[in-house]
């Protein structure tokens, strides 16, 4: 697909898939969007020293980075397992001005490079793991105490979406884990009543009036 390199509202960059007519993340703020709707309402709802995390979207990395950057300040032991069907080229993710210094962008570009389908430590104690693969044909060993939910529009991709979906991510969370995404259409949080998870919705980031959060309770 045909990519654009965009900057949002709070001057982070997004990307633009001309074909999809669809951003990464939100115009009102690609960092912004991350930092409320999956560290704020996600990761830091965790008081545990440890956590496993899987995203569902791995696309531009910034979930990724913004993660590790909160788990070295909070001193938590993080093992991050990312999906991502269709992985950035080298000469799109090299463009993006997420890192603030010379650090912050050693970690974003081994975030980018690191091999996929293995576990690689990043830091002291966050091991990440890429997964290239379809959500609906994922499947994983290991239970997670959060999700992060980032995959594209339901309006664009509503096969991603479904009940048979969070069926999957409930079965794949630990009781009383969470699953979160800046989705608040009612269409989503029927899905996810369906699948079991107990849904609500909590304010939204700059220019969404909402968004959900929905815990496995056994």
């Amino acid at each position: 697909m045909s990519i654009k390199i965009q900057t949002t509202d709070d001057g982070s960059n997004t990307l633009f898939l001309t074909e999809m007519n669809e951003t990464y993340h939100s115009k009102f703020g690609a960092k912004t969007e991350s930092e409320h709707v999956f560290l704020a309402a996600g990761f830091n709802a965790f008081k545990q020293s440890s956590i496993n995390i899987l995203e569902v979207g791995m696309g531009t990395g910034l979930n990724v980075m913004l993660t590790y950057l909160q788990a070295q300040f909070a001193k938590k032991e993080v093992y991050y397992e990312t999906i991502e069907k269709f992985p950035l080229q080298t000469d799109v993710f090299n463009l993006l001005n997420y890192a603030k210094d010379v650090l912050e962008q050693e970690i974003f570009d081994q975030i980018h490079q690191s091999e996929w389908e293995k576990s690689v430590k990043l830091g002291t104690s966050f091991v990440l793991k890429k997964r290239k693969t379809d959500l609906l044909d994922y499947q994983s060993d290991t239970q997670f105490d959060l999700i992060y939910f980032d995959a594209f529009d339901p309006a664009k991709q509503p096969e991603l979406w479904t009940e048979k979906v969070f069926e999957n991510m409930y079965k794949l969370l630990n009781n009383n884990g969470i699953l979160v995404t800046y989705s608040a259409k009612g269409v989503v949080r029927r899905a996810m009543q369906s699948a079991g998870f107990i849904v609500e919705r909590l304010p939204g980031p700059p220019g969404k009036r909402e968004m959900m959060r929905a815990r496995k309770e056994v």
